[in-house]
């Protein structure tokens, strides 16, 4: 099979959050996705918030990875790997991989000291392809998030 990874057009955008919703379910988070289109097409390319590749076959898109600039007080500059999906018909056919690779050759373009993402703890095929290929794994730190209730209210006086 043919696969093509190139950057990510505007055009691309249903296809890419037809993805994102595929990641949300196998995340077993099927409803979480609030991102629309609109916004994908806003923030990617008229505010330049990310970049997305995507991976295409003849006929259509099987794959994608979003990534955008990050700061670390620590290594300065580096690229955050937010999502990288292949859809589910098609895993397993060294596309994820091939992706990963264009995310590398992106962080290595830029310049930056460090590439960074977050695997789910019991994602066994994507673990086992980031030891693969060398990364560090910091099991002692935690991911923090916070949902827009409680910014609203970490921010009132």
């Amino acid at each position: 099979m043919n696969v093509n990874i190139r950057k990510a057009e505007k055009k691309d955008m249903p296809q890419v959050l037809k993805l994102i919703k595929e990641l949300a379910a196998f995340e077993k988070e099927p409803d979480a996705v609030e991102v629309t289109v609109a916004d994908l097409e806003k923030e990617g390319f008229d505010n330049k918030l990310f970049s997305c590749f995507v991976a295409e076959t003849e006929t259509e898109i099987v794959g994608m990875a979003l990534v955008y600039f990050r700061f670390s007080t620590w290594k300065g500059r580096n690229v955050h790997l937010e999502d990288l999906v292949v859809s589910e018909a098609y895993r397993g056919k060294g596309i994820g991989t091939k992706l990963y690779k264009r995310v590398m050759q992106f962080a290595k373009e830029h310049q930056v000291n460090r590439a960074q993402w977050i695997v789910l703890n019991w994602n066994e095929k994507a673990i086992k392809m980031y030891e693969n290929s060398g990364a560090t794994f910091h099991k002692d730190w935690w991911v923090v998030l916070m949902d827009s209730e409680g910014i609203t209210k970490n921010s009132e006086d």
